[in-house]
């Protein structure tokens, strides 16, 4: 079968005005989790819908004291790639805060902190690696 010239543009012509004919629907992608200034430089409050804090397993923690020293569960304590100690407290439902900790020292699960949140902020303890994730968008 041979085509002339003028019937190859034309049929180009109808594939390109077809498919130009569909309409595209660019839809938002819902994000559970949502940022806010915090008040600090570089740090963002992270606020998660209640279902996406089941979803990730969030768990949290006190701070207790003890001896004059505080302590918080291992599980607590998130590094950054420059090797600096962070928590994320809870301050209230479902909104989460990465605060700057130093670790004075570290005993099984058990991590005494130097400086850090007051005695009894409620920290996380599962879940800090996903508010991070959120808070420095990774996965948008």
């Amino acid at each position: 079968m041979k085509f002339t010239r003028s019937a190859v543009v034309a049929m180009l012509g109808a594939v390109l005005l077809v498919s130009g004919c569909k309409t595209t629907k660019i839809e938002e992608k819902h994000h559970p989790a949502k940022l806010e200034e915090s008040g600090e430089k570089g740090i963002m409050k992270v606020i998660l819908e209640p279902k996406a804090a089941e979803r990730i397993g969030l768990q949290t923690a006190q701070i207790v004291e003890q001896g004059g020293a505080r302590i918080v569960p291992y599980g607590a304590i998130m590094y950054d790639t420059k090797g600096e100690t962070w928590t994320f407290t809870n301050p209230e439902p479902y909104v989460y805060v990465r605060h700057k900790v130093v670790v004075k020292s570290i005993e099984g699960d058990r991590v005494i902190l130097s400086d850090g949140p007051a005695a009894g902020t409620a920290v996380v303890t599962i879940g800090a690696t996903e508010l991070m994730g959120a808070e420095h968008k990774y996965g948008h």
